[in-house]
């Protein structure tokens, strides 16, 4: 994990350099090299070396999706979502840029993210190209990213079911994970049935991601964290251990891990390993 994270970050660092206008281009290096652990891109890399291909197909894809996680992150901070002061352990980008760079930052990332796949993807067939860009822009659009912030806005102070919980979840975090895990694959040469397995396990885990993120919102401090500790107990957001309580959301993550692992039954079990790892590394995480 660390070796990718440090390639991804490598090619990050590249993919935005410093040019005019300067603002802006410092404005989105500041919220897309601030840390975090690369998840998305990592296992965007994983899917597609597990069913054959090599880093280089992916990387771009990869990039993508940290540009867009990124963006998101920028958006949901601002005063008119979440109102947050930290992410990563710093200071959110319209603390130190102003709302409105903020919100041309995300705009710039996002749009950025579409261009780097289409422009970088080397040795991948244009078919390939066009299918993981489609991926993407429903991840992010209103069947995906959007449609769960906007449930997730109307439902605030409201009583909610974990039918509705669990779709606001699905959309505004699992699908960005799914996402990672299918283009990898569409990159990496998979057919059709392979995609959709590793798709099965990508929800799994993507849904496991946000269970244990409420999870350590109550449990762990905001320096542990990286950010706001108990946000969502304070604007009176759903979650699951608010819903279920935290042994039965515990109960649940470890319900979604065994599910994930499900998914991977398919592959040869040394090529999966690091996604068996992610499944119980996400389960495991104290931030």
């Amino acid at each position: 994990m660390i070796n990718k994270a440090n390639q991804v970050n490598k090619a990050l660092d590249e993919a935005v350099p410093l040019q005019h206008p300067q603002k802006i281009n410092e404005a989105m290096r500041y919220s897309l090299l601030a840390g975090g652990k690369r998840v998305r891109p990592i296992l965007c890399i994983a899917s597609c070396e597990l069913v054959g291909g090599d880093e280089g197909l992916a990387m771009p894809a990869a990039c993508a999706l940290e540009m867009i996680h990124t963006m998101s992150l920028i958006h949901d901070d601002l005063p008119c979502m979440d109102n947050d002061d930290l992410r990563r352990g710093k200071p959110t980008s319209h603390k130190i840029f102003g709302e409105d760079t903020a919100v041309l930052a995300g705009d710039a990332l996002l749009s950025l993210a579409f261009e780097h796949v289409a422009r970088n993807t080397k040795n991948v067939s244009s078919d390939r190209v066009v299918q993981a860009i489609a991926e993407l822009g429903s991840t992010v659009g209103s069947k995906g990213l959007v449609a769960g912030q906007i449930v997730d806005i109307d439902s605030e102070g409201k009583e909610v079911s974990l039918s509705t919980l669990e779709y606001i979840h699905v959309h505004k975090t699992a699908k960005l994970l799914e996402a990672a895990v299918v283009c990898g694959a569409i990159m990496g040469g998979a057919d059709a049935t392979s995609v959709e397995r590793l798709r099965k396990y990508a929800r799994s885990i993507g849904l496991l991601f946000q269970v244990v993120d409420d999870i350590l919102d109550v449990t762990k401090s905001s320096e542990e964290l990286g950010k706001t500790a108990g946000k969502d107990l304070a604007s009176d957001k759903a979650t699951y251990p608010k819903l279920m309580g935290i042994d039965e959301a515990k109960k649940f993550a470890a319900q979604l891990v065994d599910e994930a692992n499900q998914g991977l039954a398919f592959f040869d079990h040394v090529k999966a390993a690091p996604l068996y790892h992610f499944a119980n590394y996400i389960a495991t995480r104290q931030n």
